[in-house]
């Protein structure tokens, strides 16, 4: 295959994708197998966008103290507001979550992904309404190509899950994860609310953390990264993320039409906000996109914990908050529940498009 990216007219791709998914082996089951060139299933043409070569000031934001100073506090609150009204990314130190705990839970990614894969296969699905599901590019039948990186999937609330339902490698490490970020995501929520002049429990309030799924990639070492990504493109369909990711690197956000990179920080999370909180926003907050690149280096481990009912049934309408809304700043996205957005955006793929457009008025 040439670097190019090429394709032979005679290409199947559809019997090509049909039996990577039979396999239920994954990206690793590839690697595993000895592979030394990327599947053209794989291939994709090269981002139009520009890689910046300039050392960006990615924002970082130390907790420290914060609870116990209110001059503290009001300068936290700045340094959100200003970070998710421009870029929609900051990372944030001293969060409160012990790193013992970050690193079981990135040592529980590693011990899922790296079992015998028949008893991994057993959690292998493409029905997106399983609350636990392991499987490789859930777009993987209508993305233009696929990405490198296998995932376990596990919707941890509004419903309390039974633990016995989630894999023995992390079971308990995921249900501990699970309540330290419920609890740092109240906590942004609130610095949120008042960097929106808002009262600190207005997001909260809203059921913006009504929902978790935590998102567990794993991104085996690729032998042609140029010509795949780790992950495409895209933006987040929840309201807010928090990531934890190992020391090796990749993820990137498209700031002002080009790449720059998230260096990783030991002991740190990243936030970004989400498409439905651009939404409820009335543009205010910022859901960018951003996308990890494919690396020699790995395996890559990642978990995203999205704040988001998901799939799940909702009368709840959201849209953008009313004391936000002036005669100079009215309305630009219609209501819709979580599910209906959701539902969308999967049916779309990560196609390196927003879906936030399909939604406005």
């Amino acid at each position: 295959m040439p670097a190019t990216g090429k394709v032979p007219d005679d290409y199947d791709r559809a019997s090509e994708l049909k039996a990577f998914d039979e396999s239920k082996a994954g990206i690793k089951g590839l690697v595993d197998s000895g592979v030394s060139m990327v599947p053209r299933m794989f291939i994709r043409p090269p981002d139009k966008s520009g890689t910046s070569n300039v050392r960006f000031n990615f924002p970082v934001i130390d907790f420290h103290g914060m609870e116990d100073d209110p001059i503290l506090r009001k300068q936290m609150v700045e340094a959100v507001r200003e970070a998710s009204e421009t870029l929609g990314f900051f990372t944030v130190l001293n969060h409160g979550i012990p790193e013992t705990v970050l690193e079981e839970m990135m040592d529980g990614t590693r011990r899922f992904f790296e079992q015998d894969n028949e008893v991994k296969k057993e959690f292998y699905t493409r029905d997106q309404t399983r609350e636990v599901i392991y499987n490789s590019n859930f777009d993987l039948y209508i993305s233009k190509a696929a990405s490198w990186r296998d995932t376990l999937y596990c919707l941890l609330a509004p419903h309390p899950l039974d633990p016995q339902q989630l894999p023995a490698t992390c079971r308990d490490i995921l249900m501990e994860y699970k309540e330290e970020i419920m609890r740092l995501g109240h906590k942004l929520l609130e610095l949120l609310s008042e960097a929106l002049g808002l009262n600190r429990n207005h997001l909260k309030d809203m059921d913006c953390a009504e929902g978790l799924a935590m998102v567990c990639h794993y991104y085996p070492a690729c032998p042609q990264p140029e010509l795949t990504m780790g992950t495409t493109n895209y933006s987040d369909n929840d309201f807010l993320t928090i990531l934890l990711q190992d020391q090796i690197g990749g993820l990137q956000v498209l700031h002002q039409d080009q790449w720059v990179d998230v260096l990783p920080m030991p002991g740190a999370l990243v936030i970004n906000i989400g498409d439905l909180m651009q939404l409820i926003t009335n543009d205010r907050f910022k859901s960018v996109e951003h996308r990890v690149l494919a690396n020699q280096r790995g395996p890559r481990v990642s978990v995203a914990c999205f704040f988001t009912t998901s799939h799940l049934p909702s009368s709840k309408i959201y849209e953008p908050i009313k004391e936000l809304l002036s005669e100079e700043n009215p309305p630009k996205y219609r209501g819709t529940t979580v599910r209906d957005y959701v539902l969308y955006y999967r049916s779309k793929g990560l196609d390196g498009t927003s879906a936030l457009p399909h939604f406005m008025l």
